[in-house]
């Protein structure tokens, strides 16, 4: 892929435009398309040519899992075993920004690259009109980790997708930002139904239609499920959490009514700042910053989620030590 030239269509959600997204992907080629998470980048998840090119195009590490993305729950199904659990949390928030991580079915089509040689299938039904009707157009399984280059915040714009792939995609299917602006929560159930990254459904409510708590993952090398990276969602300047006060050089980020130079939310409002928190350090990287610093998000709802993601964008990495208060 490295010596292929690609020219990366802009495509938007009209008939025709989502017919040739569709044929892209069964072409084997890379179509990034949105949700109401983030931006995916789709391929699709049976051809391994294809797999692969997801993890060139973003600089992936191979033995991080994707995410395959269905239609409805009934495609999804077809392809992995379905505890009671798993059915219940399908029928509450599919589609939803929830993902399923389940053993896969003998015989499964997946190619072996998407579950990175784990006998378990990450699994989602997106609830966004235009993947929607892109995975009916397309018939089969997409893998779609977040359409950005590995480790770097993810895209909730296609502008976003088009900044770091631009090049190295066929195409991004133009639907505007994403609603929710965090990636999907992730369950597994493994010796229990096991928060493996927090997301975009509240664990609260996922707790509530349980009827019980959920387990927290042991620590583990290997990711069991993608997003479990201890540095993710990188920014060039390093980030100081939960700052009490600005100090000199860094930009702040705010939550709630603070002086600040970006503010996630004035009101306090963790969906609103759930929908910001990428744009917003994908813009201060823009801006060249030296230095960020992030007021303190309740750690509750979808502030779970944007904690998560500060810390692995905040965890040290070999080009930066880590900053603390």
């Amino acid at each position: 892929m490295a010596d292929e030239k690609i020219i990366t269509e802009r495509l938007g959600t009209d008939g025709s435009d989502i017919a040739h997204a569709a044929e892209l992907l069964q072409a084997g080629k890379l179509v990034a398309f949105p949700t109401e998470t983030v931006y995916g980048l789709g391929a699709d998840a049976r051809n391994a040519v294809a797999v692969a090119k997801i993890f060139e195009a973003k600089g992936r590490p191979r033995f991080n899992p994707l995410i395959v993305h269905f239609p409805d729950t009934k495609a999804a199904a077809a392809h992995v075993e379905m505890s009671d659990e798993a059915q219940r949390l399908a029928d509450a928030f599919w589609p939803g920004a929830l993902t399923l991580v389940l053993p896969l079915k003998p015989g499964s089509t997946i190619c072996e690259l998407v579950t990175a040689g784990l006998p378990t299938l990450g699994i989602r039904v997106p609830d966004h009109p235009a993947a929607t009707q892109l995975l009916q157009a397309f018939g089969g399984p997409v893998a779609a980790p977040s359409a950005n280059l590995s480790g770097l915040v993810s895209p909730t714009t296609a502008e976003h997708v088009l900044s770091g792939l631009m090049g190295r995609i066929s195409a991004v299917v133009d639907a505007g930002p994403c609603e929710v602006g965090v990636e999907s929560t992730i369950i597994g159930f493994e010796g229990g139904a096991t928060l493996l990254r927090p997301g975009g459904i509240p664990s609260e409510a996922i707790e509530a239609c349980l009827g019980h708590g959920l387990k927290t993952p042991t620590a583990s090398i290997t990711p069991s499920a993608p997003g479990q990276l201890e540095s993710h969602y990188a920014t060039q300047a390093p980030i100081r959490l939960n700052a009490s006060c600005q100090n000199p050089g860094e930009t702040l980020i705010g939550f709630g009514h603070v002086d600040c130079d970006l503010n996630l939310s004035l009101s306090g409002d963790l969906v609103e700042a759930a929908a910001n928190l990428f744009s917003y350090l994908r813009k201060l990287d823009e801006q060249g910053v030296k230095k960020i610093a992030v007021c303190p998000i309740p750690d509750h709802g979808l502030g779970r989620a944007i904690n998560d993601r500060l810390r692995r964008a905040a965890a040290p990495r070999p080009d930066r030590p880590l900053t603390k208060d």
